[in-house]
């Protein structure tokens, strides 16, 4: 056991990776606007995130299992040591890079250098969310900016009330955020872990609490809650003041637009419910926030006749998001080579699920 959890490590290293820089796809607006304090926005995340983890994390994470499963123990700990590389390095240098996309790049490595074949459906259906979350993202925050500015106008509120009412909502939207952030994007951290790691259900007086996969799913989530807290601060700043200047109204319209999306391709419990009034769903596929809460900020920016945009901030970020896969997947690559050569560990359990 002890073995195990040292392959773990990558996996906790990835998560903490993952609430360095995706802390500021939730409470970045709100931090930037000076209406919640740092440390308060990262208690909130940390606490949502292990909720939403824990309760919701299943639906995305056999997503990704479809995409690539990782048989090996060795396996996971590389493809997650190489992603999280992959990430943090992108957090270094300020950029809000998308955990989700490093994940994919990370299991199509391990697919080619395994042999296994790659589930081209499963990765057009993420491939496609890359692209229509944020539009997704940026229709809601415009038709939200241009209902409460109705609202606003018509309504009155005295400023200090105002004022109020939007901290309290950043509260409220900022915990709904990090909520649907578990849901979503513990798949990215642990899904390559639950096919092989050995973690027996939490079992108090004979009743099962915790599955197997939530317990993983909790080391992860408190993982990411340590990421906040240590090492997210500089891309807050990054999304919160540089891409788009943004009222506090604007910042928490920018923050429900991103939940939302994450909430509806994360959330097993919406799927079930939607699918038994028979009506049409979202897949369970972890979605970028990084590039729905960026898609949130332009639709702000268009709404509002589209000037003020730093273009020279958006580009680094676009150039981010179209080399992540391809580092991830490069990264991995060659370390699963390092890992079984040199050191010897077996990073996969040949199937007949090879490629002809």
């Amino acid at each position: 056991m002890s073995s195990s959890l040292f392959f773990l490590t990558s996996g906790l290293f990835l998560a903490w990776s993952l609430g360095a820089n995706n802390a500021a796809n939730i409470f970045g607006p709100a931090v930037g606007t000076k209406m919640v304090r740092f440390y308060t926005a990262a208690a909130i995340t940390s606490v949502f995130v292990i909720a939403g983890a824990v309760l919701e994390g299943g639906g995305a994470a056999s997503t990704l299992g479809r995409l690539g499963a990782v048989n090996a123990l060795a396996g996971s700990f590389t493809v997650a040591l190489a992603v999280a590389v992959t990430v943090f390095l992108m957090t270094k240098v300020g950029l809000p890079v998308s955990t989700s996309q490093a994940i994919v790049g990370g299991i199509i490595g391990w697919n080619f250098f395994t042999g296994f074949n790659t589930d081209w459906s499963i990765m057009a259906d993420i491939v496609a969310t890359w692209i229509f979350s944020p539009v997704l993202a940026g229709v809601f925050a415009s038709s939200l900016f241009l209902l409460f500015n109705f609202i606003l106008k018509h309504s009155n509120i005295h400023l200090l009330k105002q004022d109020v009412f939007t901290r309290t909502m950043y509260i409220v939207v900022g915990a709904f955020g990090a909520y649907s952030l578990g849901a979503n994007n513990i798949a990215n951290a642990m899904g390559v872990f639950v096919p092989t790691f050995p973690f027996e259900g939490l079992t108090i007086n004979g009743a099962q609490w915790l599955s197997s996969t939530q317990v993983l799913f909790l080391l992860g989530s408190i993982a990411i809650g340590v990421g906040v807290f240590t090492y997210s601060y500089k891309v807050i700043r990054t999304v919160g003041n540089e891409i788009f200047r943004m009222s506090p109204i604007a910042g928490l319209i920018v923050v429900m637009s991103e939940s939302l999306v994450l909430f509806l391709f994360g959330s097993k419990s919406l799927k079930m419910l939607l699918t038994n009034w028979g009506l049409p769903s979202f897949p369970l596929v972890p979605v970028s926030s990084s590039q729905a809460i960026v898609g949130a900020v332009l639709g702000i920016a268009l709404a509002k006749g589209g000037r003020n945009i730093n273009f020279k901030v958006l580009g680094r970020i676009s150039i981010g998001w179209v080399v992540t896969p391809l580092i991830a997947c490069i990264i991995t690559f060659f370390t699963l080579y390092v890992m079984q050569n040199v050191f010897e560990q077996q990073v996969v359990i040949q199937t007949m699920n090879l490629q002809p």
